[in-house]
């Protein structure tokens, strides 16, 4: 294929002083169109992943059935972080008198389903460390003992929850606090004093203590997804008084978590309802979530490259913008299950390597877009980077690689950042995963899919 040499002029600078002598042909003597090209077409096909990695700390739990989407059922397998030191003043075994397990949920969007609807949890010690990498179809079997639970807790979200509020995010949650046996706060309080070394990493706690699997055991109706889980231990200090009087102080400390460092995963089933199994076998596009469905497109890179290049030949152009917009049809379900928060483009032989390395969006080689639930449409504004570092570094020649894309749904966290002289804040992204923090799906509309490019000709007259 023929390679394509195109000069990228950005700005045009009159370098010459200007006196009597020397006015002549100038920027004057130039006419600049802006060319609008939007004659191409996505093509791609859905394609089922049951087998994700989770990439996060959040935790999917509980079942929910719906006609429109199918069966989806979740659990939890953890390991947790110890905390750097636990406090030991005036506090022994024998004062620890209460052990919690606290699971949080944010107040909004926090669940999927009903929140009325009476459901189970039970909870098990797993009895040997978990495998890494771990992903959705994990089999917890061997992992833990199915005739030694050490919790059982019935909630809901409207009965069963208390409102709390964390101060550092300004971020409302609801709080379920599971009862565990005192026993496990007074084992890890022991275990700090007499072997502090097992405190330094999760994995050397892990060593003697290897997680936790928490399994629903009763109801349908709901998934939660709790964004922060923890053991919890609460004790008393009792001493004497300046006055020789008794004083009893309460106290309590998280003494282990989840955190981003640890091996944590959701175990996913998903049965997907007939109707969406029919849809994708007829050709529509569909994404689904969690472990459900992504699309691998055919992305037009060549034909994008050579229309820019014909249609600018002989003249000086710039490349202003690269454009993808996904038209989005919501599927009409009866628990409100909606369209993916997020949608990534990455090369399909990336996407593994880019999911296992907690890769951010570079806007070369991957991208990711916000859903607009007010124009149904997920839109890629920023693919300029992409079609330029092909024309720079290859020539204009695209690779048979820089066509075949994965669009996936994905999981972003962010964090805003207060600017240092002024008011204004930015949003940092800080992680992008494969979406399982909640159920998902929407049908893509690739024939109505509009890629635009838009550059700059600048002629000589």
């Amino acid at each position: 294929m023929k390679k394509i040499l195109v000069p990228v002029v950005l700005l045009f600078v009159c370098m010459i002083a200007c006196t009597d002598e020397n006015i002549g042909n100038s920027l004057n003597d130039t006419t600049t169109v802006i060319i609008e090209d939007s004659s191409f077409t996505i093509t791609g096909n859905s394609v089922y992943n049951a087998k994700v990695q989770s990439r996060t700390i959040t935790q999917l739990l509980g079942r929910i059935s719906d006609n429109a989407y199918g069966n989806l059922s979740s659990e939890i397998v953890t390991q947790l972080m110890p905390a750097l030191a636990l406090d030991t003043t005036r506090v022994t075994v024998n004062t620890i008198d209460s052990c919690k397990l606290m699971l949080r949920i944010p107040e909004t969007g926090g669940f999927t389903g009903d929140s009325l609807v009476p459901m189970r949890l039970t909870v098990y010690r797993l009895t040997k460390q978990l495998p890494n990498p771990i992903y959705s179809d994990f089999d917890p079997t061997g992992y833990y003992d199915p005739e030694a639970p050490i919790a059982d807790c019935a909630y809901s979200v409207a009965t069963t929850q208390i409102g709390v509020y964390n101060s550092q995010s300004t971020t409302s949650y609801l709080e379920l606090a599971v009862t565990l046996p005192v026993e496990i706060a007074r084992e890890i309080f022991t275990l700090y004093k007499t072997k502090p070394d097992a405190f330094v990493s999760p994995r050397e706690f892990a060593e003697y203590f290897p997680g936790l699997y928490i399994a629903s055991s009763y109801g349908t109706g709901r998934v939660m997804n709790f964004t922060d889980t923890g053991i919890t231990a609460y004790y008393r200090h009792i001493y004497k008084s300046s006055t020789g009087t008794d004083s009893i102080v309460d106290g309590v400390q998280m003494y282990a978590a989840a955190t981003p460092e640890i091996v944590s995963n959701n175990i996913i089933n998903l049965n997907i309802a007939p109707s969406i199994k029919s849809a994708v076998a007829a050709g529509e596009a569909i994404v689904m979530t969690p472990a459900g469905y992504e699309l691998r497109v055919h992305f037009p890179t060549q034909d994008i490259l050579e229309s820019y290049v014909k249609r600018s030949e002989g003249d000086l152009s710039m490349i202003n913008s690269l454009a993808l917009t996904l038209p989005v049809e919501e599927i009409t379900n009866s628990c409100g299950i909606a369209p993916p928060a997020n949608l990534l483009i990455v090369k399909t032989s990336q996407k593994d390597r880019f999911i296992a390395g907690d890769s951010l969006a570079n806007d070369k080689d991957s991208f990711y877009a916000t859903y607009d639930a007010t124009n149904k449409c997920y839109s890629f504004s920023g693919m300029r980077a992409y079609i330029l570092d092909i024309i720079k570094n290859r020539g204009g020649v695209a690779s048979a690689d820089d066509m075949d894309l994965t669009i996936m749904p994905v999981d972003v966290s962010t964090y805003t950042q207060s600017a240092t002289y002024s008011s204004a804040a930015s949003t940092v992204t800080t992680k992008i995963a494969p979406a399982v923090m909640t159920p998902s799906m929407a049908r893509i509309r690739l024939d109505k899919a509009k890629i635009k490019i838009v550059y700059n000709k600048q002629s000589l007259l």
